[in-house]
């Protein structure tokens, strides 16, 4: 996945030409698509394959499961062209190592801390945990909260230099700037683009938000 404008668009349409016309509208202002089972399960797998045609995609499954299915269900991501795959760390190192195997190159990324506020009761208290099971099954990097910015940069502390993507920007509160500040190489917005009338417009004022802090960094 390209580093260039850090933002990463969540594109959780259930309207399949829609999310095609968004990616094309924004395409070459993210530097991937994460897509969810909402649009895979409105329209089809290879909807995977025709977003690769725009940008990155990176599938989040949050795939948990035992080790076999774990490989089963990422070999498929990458056959039908994504780029990384979003998987669930409390299953244990195994079931990471088996997706991080079967992915062949692209990137495996674990939940630490998810971003709504239910995030606080179970993924929170053991974020540090998952973050080392991240390392240690080598994973490209981690998801972790761009509505608790603190938490970011409590989670740098343990991964070093793997990646972190932020969810949480736009509906949910956060902000890209106080993200990328906190430690995030990029940030995931989702409604506040694909839900404005004017998705382009949206994607660029992020952009510009994210590039206004990189330039003081």
């Amino acid at each position: 996945m390209k580093m260039n404008t850090r933002l990463i668009l969540a594109l959780d349409e259930t309207d399949g030409e829609k999310a095609m016309r968004i990616a094309a509208e924004v395409g070459d202002l993210v530097d991937a698509i994460k897509i969810n089972w909402p649009l895979v399960l409105s329209t089809a797998p290879q909807t995977i394959t025709r977003l690769a045609e725009h940008a990155s995609v990176i599938c989040d499954f949050k795939v948990a499961d035992i080790p076999n299915t774990n490989k089963l269900i990422v070999e498929q991501a990458v056959r039908l062209g994504a780029a990384g795959v979003i998987v669930q760390g409390f299953t244990g190192t195994d079931s990471v190592e088996a997706a991080v195997q079967a992915a062949q190159g692209r990137d495996i990324y674990v939940v630490t801390e998810m971003s709504h506020p239910g995030g606080v009761e179970f993924t929170q208290p053991n974020a540090e945990r998952l973050a080392q099971i991240a390392v240690k099954a080598g994973a490209s990097g981690i998801i972790a909260p761009a509505t608790r910015p603190e938490r970011i940069k409590a989670l740098r502390q343990i991964i070093g230099k793997l990646r972190i993507l932020s969810p949480g920007v736009g509906a949910q509160g956060g902000k890209a700037s106080d993200a990328i500040v906190s430690g995030a190489d990029y940030v995931i917005v989702g409604r506040s683009i694909y839900g404005s009338p004017h998705p382009r417009a949206e994607a660029e004022r992020v952009v510009d938000e994210i590039r206004s802090v990189l330039s003081h960094k």
